[in-house]
């Protein structure tokens, strides 16, 4: 008999529903026969998800879905998964802080830190407005006129993205360095601090108590503060001492974080025991962690510290959301999921109507501002959260908690999806925002006739790191250097090398045909397919041979079966990244056998390449 994963997953549900697994589970722990199961069921329904091509979250919350009290009700006390399921979020937020480089993000400049500042209370007054406009159109039943704070509620839910997701995503797709990576970085980090500020006023509505919200900023500051000075002159140390020994790595790391972690939710204890006086500065485990991951995000052992703590964070955050199916109520009503639906709408079009203005009147250009705010298009695990003790507090009913799961979930659903196309649906909407005023910065005209030695299609760390050598070993041909790139915001910096750049959008052949590549010499594809939206080097090269046909066309490839399609394509040369580093590895491995590895890594640094002082426009 063949198996086939319909007949296998048969097999498994039977197994599962025996009384032998009855049995088993009886002679364990339940929290291991708990996360067991849950491992099971999300590794089983994730293979076949991944073979349907449907995103793995949503096999992990069917998961918890068939396992929970609506549906096979296995697993025995829900709270276990969620105790473990709640090191995922930590983890992860460690590992934010890790990759975190704040000059970075502030060097974003006022994108960040005026959006960051006003996005937050513009979208709670935006769900506060169209909450009350639902209940004026009878919408939802009696459910939101029933809780007194629903519509402040409501707007607090959709005014945050999920940093859980939207880093994991970011982080597979190897984005964080992009400008829609920092924005949306950058984003979560202050809607985290709007959060810590919610949750404070929460308690007393009625009446918040400013004091106590100082105090408690004060309080991360105090932990940072102490937190930086002990990573300075002992952790990045006693990293050094164990960095021969990579099981030790981990380990360090995770004692490390979980120092820094029980330091700042004990503030309050330490200092009632020290003072006998609860100043109400302790930190939340979240963001203490965070501050843990940036405190030593310099180390010279950051990175494999951040690949240890990944594969520790991915087994958790698994169950994160299979925790979340679990915790999924039966709906009471359609009111339930009517106004679950709405709220997901709300929240996506809060990004539209708030997040994508403030990014782009703060500099951001249209498509980095649109693609952003698509992205963070989903409510956030800290609006569950709210939602929760909201309901202890009072101010929700529990039947509205129960469509703000359901709205997470919607929009956890969608939220791959969204980020997979938010080019295509920038593409999709441009032109509308064109018409009503929020307009692509302007294409540089060109002098008829003009003519450019070399054309850089795309900035990032390729162009990047040429155009800083091409400055040090021929300043001429830079004056004679043509960039084109949508990002406005390293236009500027570009331009001081003396090279000229260009607004354009490599995906569009109008765009490149207007801005004088058929006058080009040398034309580079800088991008990888990996980065690139709406095209990729093939479909690049092919659009440019057309426009340049006696142009020397230079394009990259991230896999060697792609080589000879781009060649095929027309380009002149291709070349993959991996392959240069190994040209230039193996010479250093030839130059070690024949002990002249000091010479040469001297005629290296001789050209510039790895001088300590080397500034790039990307650094």
């Amino acid at each position: 008999m063949t198996l086939t994963p319909s007949r296998i997953l048969l097999t498994l549900v039977l197994i599962l529903l025996s009384p032998a697994a009855w049995a088993a589970g009886g002679e364990m722990p339940s929290l291991v026969h708990d996360i067991g199961l849950s491992l099971l069921v999300a590794g089983v329904l994730g293979v076949i998800f991944t073979r349907l091509k449907i995103p793995s979250i949503a096999a992990f919350l069917l998961a918890g879905i068939l396992i929970g009290p609506i549906g096979l009700k296995q697993v025995t006390d829900p709270e276990n998964i969620d105790t473990i399921a709640q090191l995922g979020f930590i983890l992860l937020l460690f590992l934010i802080g890790l990759e975190i480089d704040f000059k970075k993000i502030l060097g974003s400049g006022k994108a960040i830190i005026i959006s960051g500042l006003l996005q937050y209370p513009l979208t709670i007054l935006f769900g506060v407005l169209s909450v009350k406009f639902l209940i004026w159109l009878g919408v939802g039943g009696t459910m939101l006129a029933e809780s007194p704070y629903a519509a402040l509620y409501l707007g607090v839910v959709i005014a945050g993205s999920s940093t859980l997701l939207v880093v994991k995503l970011f982080q597979e797709h190897f984005e964080l360095d992009t400008v829609p990576g920092r924005l949306a970085l950058g984003m979560l980090i202050f809607q985290d601090i709007w959060v810590i500020v919610a949750i404070l006023i929460q308690p007393n509505l009625q009446n918040p108590e400013i004091s106590l919200i100082a105090m408690s900023f004060l309080g991360i500051l105090l932990l940072s503060l102490f937190t930086v000075i002990i990573a300075l002159s002992f952790v990045g140390r006693a990293f050094t001492w164990i960095a021969k020994t990579p099981e030790m790595t981990l380990l360090g790391a995770l004692a490390w974080c979980f120092v820094v972690v029980f330091l700042g939710v004990n503030l309050d204890n330490i200092f009632m025991a020290t003072y006998g006086k609860n100043f109400h500065m302790a930190v939340g485990s979240g963001m203490a962690a965070l501050i843990a991951g940036a405190s030593i995000a310099n180390l010279p052992s950051s990175t494999e510290i951040i690949t240890k703590v990944a594969t520790v964070k991915d087994f958790f955050i698994t169950l994160f959301f299979v925790a979340l199916g679990i915790s999924i109520p039966m709906p009471e009503g359609i009111d339930v999921i009517v106004i679950a639906v709405v709220l997901a709408v709300l929240a996506i079009l809060a990004r539209q109507f708030i997040f994508f203005p403030l990014f782009y009147f703060t500099g951001v250009d249209q498509r980095n501002a649109q693609v952003s705010s698509i992205r963070l298009a989903q409510i956030s695990e800290f609006g569950l959260v709210i939602a929760f003790l909201g309901v202890k507090l009072g101010h929700l009913s529990p039947a509205l908690t129960s469509s703000v799961i359901f709205a997470f979930v919607i929009t956890a659903l969608a939220t791959p999806v969204m980020y997979g196309r938010a080019y295509e649906i920038h593409g999709w909407i441009r032109p509308l925002l064109e018409k009503v005023g929020f307009k692509a910065p302007p294409e540089l005209s060109r002098e008829e006739g003009k003519g450019y030695k070399l054309a850089l299609l795309g900035f990032h760390r390729d162009a990047s790191s040429l155009l800083y050598n091409l400055t040090q070993a021929d300043p001429e041909l830079v004056k004679e250097t043509l960039v084109i790139d949508f990002n406005v915001a390293l236009h500027e910096g570009i331009r001081q090398t003396g090279a000229t750049v260009k607004y354009g959008d490599l995906a569009n052949p109008e765009t490149l045909h207007h801005l004088g590549l058929n006058h080009c010499q040398v034309i580079v594809c800088t991008i990888p397919d990996d980065l690139l939206r709406g095209i990729d080097n093939k479909g690049l090269v092919h659009v440019v041979r057309e426009m340049a046909p006696n142009a020397e066309i230079i394009a990259n490839a991230i896999a060697t079966d792609e080589i000879h399609k781009v060649y095929e394509a027309g380009a002149d040369y291709v070349y993959l990244n991996r392959f240069e580093a190994a040209w230039t590895l193996q010479r250093a491995i030839q130059a070690g056998i024949d002990n002249q590895l000091d010479a040469f890594r001297d005629k290296r640094q001789s050209r510039n390449h790895y001088k300590p002082d080397r500034k790039e426009i990307l650094s």
